[in-house]
């Protein structure tokens, strides 16, 4: 249990696996209507995703990461440095794609913990976990892939706590906050590596 960010391979996304059990919701409606928003907007519809690829441990080609530590710290961090709209943008999403959006697109489709989807893009939460990650002096150390956990394992279970020994900086001051800055560059970086959507599940 608990909330996780994972990515989205092609047929899951246009609700096409006949895997998935009959009682689960698909993301075929979140698909459609994120396609309608965009032509809206005058931009094309997203059609282009890679298949879901089988897991290998740090290969880099899938993201699952779990949102563990409590964020009170990670968004002071965000008050104190970034305006409400950035902050927004960064964290208030339930899917991430790899879209340019000068403003997240909210649609009427029900997500795993709302009423509806709030949609970024992922070049615009880049730029912004980049600015973080630079403030914080965010170390190179921190897992390159999160194929299964590796940043919520690295923070958690004491890699972290061992780096920071070695590394000081403000990242160490508070590494709840610098678990989420991780997170939202890497789940960015991710998006937009793989061409794949992350969602909130």
């Amino acid at each position: 249990m608990g909330v996780y960010l994972v990515s989205i391979g092609a047929r899951e996304w246009f609700g096409e696996d006949d895997d998935r059990d009959e009682d689960e919701a698909g993301f075929g409606e979140l698909a459609s209507a994120l396609n309608g928003a965009l032509l809206r907007r005058g931009l094309p519809p997203y059609t282009s995703l890679p298949e879901e690829a089988p897991f290998v441990r740090g290969s880099g080609t899938t993201f699952e990461e779990k949102l563990v530590p409590p964020m009170e710290g990670f968004i002071g961090l965000c008050r104190a440095h970034l305006s409400a709209e950035e902050t927004e943008t960064l964290c208030g999403w339930s899917a991430l794609v790899p879209i340019s959006l000068d403003e997240e697109i909210c649609l009427p489709v029900e997500s795993g913990y709302a009423h509806e989807t709030t949609v970024a893009g992922a070049p615009q939460v880049l730029a912004i976990a980049e600015r973080l990650a630079r403030i914080i002096g965010l170390p190179p150390e921190i897992p390159a892939t999160s194929d299964n956990l590796e940043l919520t394992t690295w923070f958690l279970d004491g890699a972290a706590k061992d780096t920071a020994a070695v590394r000081p900086g403000l990242w160490t001051e508070d590494l709840d906050a610098a678990f989420y800055v991780a997170l939202y560059l890497r789940a960015a970086q991710h998006v937009l590596r793989r061409g794949c959507p992350i969602v909130m599940s």
